[in-house]
């Protein structure tokens, strides 16, 4: 078929030098077997030919491939991925293999000759022929499997479509359901083959569901998989070389300028028939997969990368569904489906979730090498089953997160008058010079969706979908990433508090409006315990050791010697004021990887703190129960009159025996003896460490990397001038000798072969935090410690302990703290509201809801 039939720029242009399709010429059938005379074949090599889809774009086929051996068959379905069995070449070791690559690479640049090729519709657009290794059997002949297409796009991400780009899938007329996105920045092959690879594995179980209306053995043509990174040279060399392997990009293609004008992103277009694994070993796939490759000239943050997918390609593409991955994320076989079935089977759902998992290693050797890893892997798994069940049901989640989640593109899209949830998602790139990064803005998104006038879109977590991703094994690594997660999360709610009353203009039915205020109000609970989270710590640990060590016969540390517990409250006491203090200091004064140790240390400390507390609690529960076995005889009655052990017993199962019993209930109970001590140990850790860090720095807002300011000039640019008929034209450099591409290809799988020497981390001597808003940083982070220090200042009296002795402990008999009571009653509400929530999710998911 031919491209301009669905192309809305098609027309007449009497008055201009473009012409649509680009003039045809005669091309030489017989291929070049002689590389001598080239001079000869640089001249005809220059010339373009009449493709099979009636030439939207200039096509260049300056060489002949077509003594390549075949690349072997893969089945995703039975052997995935590709078993890594391939033989080192002789004489072949880091360096040279390295050294292979860079001289291959050097020879086709200096190789290149000047061409001249039309422009179409203004752009430089140009189909290259990929080497023949890649192209399917039979498929020579077929253009998106033969030949890449590279687009240098040089306006803005909005201006994409009203400045007559376009891409091949929109050209060719096809509907597509799911447009799936990888964001990356400068992640290795690792992780972007693990990534990947499990995208294509999902494409090929797509195409294998041939009972299903919408899917069956042609829907890879209803998928577009869209990789967009982030900075032209901060991707990863080696992330380019598997790039290069699956036919999506190709070096000495690509212009930095156009005419004079700055390139904004290279657009390389294939589809790809082959899977690739981290070591090289190429295969053919079960299925094609349509890939799409932006890679931005600058480093614009990852909101600037959405919004290239969302902004410039989506009106294109005009997808059903979109689906967000970041590069290391690995979602199982079937959960891109489990995900887009959601979508299908509710037409109300605007947004759905998976579950992200911890990747644990083999035999879940990380949790038994790392706590900070077990920590967080008890995090993740108690938040899958309490907290996101409990927003599903609801129907609004307050964060998807951007590392696999899903749209429907109809949802996101703005109003006539321009206003809706990517305009709202995207204002945070103008707001902060393009330097936000997209964490906050998520949950914002969120928010928009649900609150969108005249339209009643849910959100969704689908338990199905799972997919696993690597967690911060290092503690500077773990605070940074915990920055913007906190930062996105508390100011989400606060933004979601405040403007509540949006729910009320929204397209929802009542029913859904009275649920969702419910859960607006029970956010905003959850948001006062979490900006008090600090103090109320701190005063946990003050009660329950103080009260476990006063003076007397029952003091929890007699066993040491008689009178101990003074002296080991008074140590505790002050070292955990004095770790508040040095978190403080370095959290105002230094990023995380400048105070490793620092932070390292008082984890440490901290946890050492959270020991003494449960042994004081375990110690307290010891007093407060009977120690004959006829005092347990009547053990309701017991907890009736003993409020030490009612407020006990509430706290134990709001917290251990809730973890139990729901993880139990979701078949999910491993985590619970691989993971919870760790996570114990580390909890003082994520309130003070992370909130102390996260609150110091609201003036943070990039994505840990400062952007580019300009573009670098080491590509070479395509000039317009007129050739001899008269016509504008653009003169590029392109490769000349044919078996330079194809030699380029098996180096960068040679490359690949080799392991690199390990980077060691560095830090850029010019690299500094940003320094705008901090005026506002310090209001807050004032408001902040100043209202949890109140508390433990009004806690901690003499006048609110003589208060509690007088009117407290001389009515009800006990030495138990009010203000403990309280706090064990809420978090038990609290937990209760999770609890119900995690229930009904699974009642709901049992009967279809």
């Amino acid at each position: 078929m031919a491209y301009h039939q669905n192309d809305p720029y098609y027309r007449q242009q009497p008055n201009n030098n473009y012409q649509y399709p680009p003039p045809v010429v005669d091309y030489p059938s017989t291929p070049y077997n002689d590389y001598d005379g080239q001079a000869n074949w640089d001249s005809k090599s220059a010339k373009s030919f009449n493709s099979s889809h009636a030439g939207s774009q200039v096509h260049l086929n300056p060489y002949d491939m077509q003594h390549a051996p075949p690349v072997p068959s893969i089945n995703y379905q039975q052997n995935y991925p590709p078993q890594q069995n391939f033989q080192h070449p002789g004489m072949h070791n880091r360096d040279q293999g390295n050294t292979g690559y860079s001289v291959t690479r050097e020879k086709i640049l200096r190789r290149r000759s000047v061409r001249q090729v039309p422009l179409f519709q203004g752009n430089l657009v140009l189909d290259v022929p990929v080497p023949s290794n890649i192209i399917p059997a039979g498929k020579h002949d077929v253009e998106e499997m033969s030949k890449m297409r590279y687009t240098a796009a040089t306006c803005d991400p909005d201006d994409f479509m009203s400045s007559q780009y376009s891409l091949r899938p929109y050209l060719m007329g096809r509907q597509t359901e799911l447009f799936i996105v990888m964001t990356m920045y400068n992640e290795d092959e690792v992780l972007f083959v693990k990534t990947m690879n499990a995208v294509i594995k999902n494409v090929a179980h797509l195409c294998s569901r041939t009972r299903s209306k919408t899917w069956g053995p042609e829907g890879w043509k209803k998928v577009v998989v869209c990789v967009v990174s982030d900075g032209r040279n901060k991707v990863n060399k080696r992330t380019l070389q598997v790039l290069s392997l699956m036919g999506c990009y190709q070096e000495g293609i690509a212009k930095d300028s156009v005419a004079g004008k700055d390139v904004t992103a290279h657009i390389f277009e294939y589809t790809s028939s082959v899977v690739v694994t981290e070591t090289g070993e190429v295969g053919q796939g079960s299925c094609p997969v349509q890939i799409l490759f932006c890679l931005k000239e600058q480093n614009k943050k990852k909101l600037n990368s959405h919004r290239w997918f969302f902004n410039a390609f989506g009106p294109l593409i005009k997808p059903n569904v979109c689906v967000l991955l970041d590069v290391g994320t690995k979602p199982t076989g079937t959960s891109i489906y489990e995900l887009w079935k959601c979508f299908d089977k509710h037409s109300n759902v605007g947004g759905a979730c998976g579950e992200i998992c911890v990747d644990t290693g083999r035999g879940c050797s990380l949790l038994l090498t790392s706590p900070l890893a077990a920590s967080q892997n008890f995090e993740y798994k108690m938040s899958n089953i309490l907290d996101k069940p409990l927003e599903s049901v609801f129907g609004y989640i307050s964060v998807l997160p951007g590392a696999f989640s899903a749209y429907r593109y109809r949802a996101l899209l703005n109003g006539p008058n321009g206003k809706g949830p990517l305009a709202s998602y995207f204002k945070g790139e103008t707001m902060h010079g393009g330097s936000s990064e997209a964490g906050l803005f998520d949950r914002i998104l969120c928010f928009e969706i649900v609150t969108k006038k005249r339209e009643g879109w849910i959100l969704k977590y689908v338990k199905s979908a799972k997919a696993s991703t690597d967690v911060p094994a290092s503690v500077p690594e773990f605070i940074s990433q915990r920055r913007r997660w906190l930062n996105g999360s508390m100011f989400a709610s606060i933004h979601a508090t405040v403007f509540f009353f949006r729910i009320w203009t929204s397209g929802q039915n009542f029913f859904r409006k009275i649920v969702l205020q419910l859960e607006f109000i029970y956010n905003a609970v959850q948001l006062i315990f979490t900006w008090t989270s600090l103090a109320n710590f701190y005063l946990a640990f003050f009660f329950l050791v103080s009260s476990a060590t006063a003076p007397g016969k029952n003091n929890a540390f007699n066993f040491l010697s008689k009178g101990a517990g003074k002296y080991v409250f008074d140590v505790f006491l002050n070292l955990y004021i004095g770790l508040l203090f040095v978190v403080l200091v370095c959290s105002l004064g230094n990023r995380p990887q400048g105070s490793r140790w620092a932070y390292l240390s008082a984890m440490i400390l901290f946890g050492l703190c959270n020991i003494i507390t449960t042994w004081c609690a375990g110690y307290t529960v010891y007093l407060a129960v009977p120690h004959t076995a006829a005092g347990w005889h009547n053990l309701p009655e017991l907890i009736r009159t003993n409020r030490t052990l009612q407020d006990i017993v509430i706290a134990l199962l709001a917290t251990y025996g809730l973890y139990f019993i729901s993880s139990f209930m979701h078949f999910e109970p491993w985590h619970m003896f691989t993971s919870f001590t760790q996570y114990m140990f580390l909890l003082p850790s994520y309130v003070n460490i992370l909130m102390m860090y996260a609150m110091c720095n609201l003036h943070d807002v990039t994505w840990g990397t400062k952007g580019d300011n300009g573009a670098a000039k080491d590509l070479g640019g395509a000039k317009k001038v007129k050739n001899q008929d008269g016509k504008e034209v653009m003169e590029v450099e392109l490769p000349t000798a044919r078996e330079d591409v194809e030699q380029l290809w098996v180096a960068a799988r040679n490359s690949l072969k080799i392991k690199p020497p390990p980077e060691k981390e560095s830090r850029d001597a010019a690299t500094k935090q940003l320094d705008h808003d901090r005026n506002s940083r310090t209001n807050v982070v004032l408001a902040w410690v100043g209202s949890n220090m109140l508390l433990i200042v009004v806690f901690t009296s003499n006048a609110f302990a003589d208060w509690v002795k007088a009117h407290v402990q001389a009515a009800n008999g006990t030495a138990f703290n009010p203000y403990l009571t309280f706090l064990f009653w809420a978090f038990a509400g609290l937990s209760a509201v999770r609890f119900m929530g995690s229930f009904l999710y699974l009642v709901f998911r049992l009967f279809g809801f």
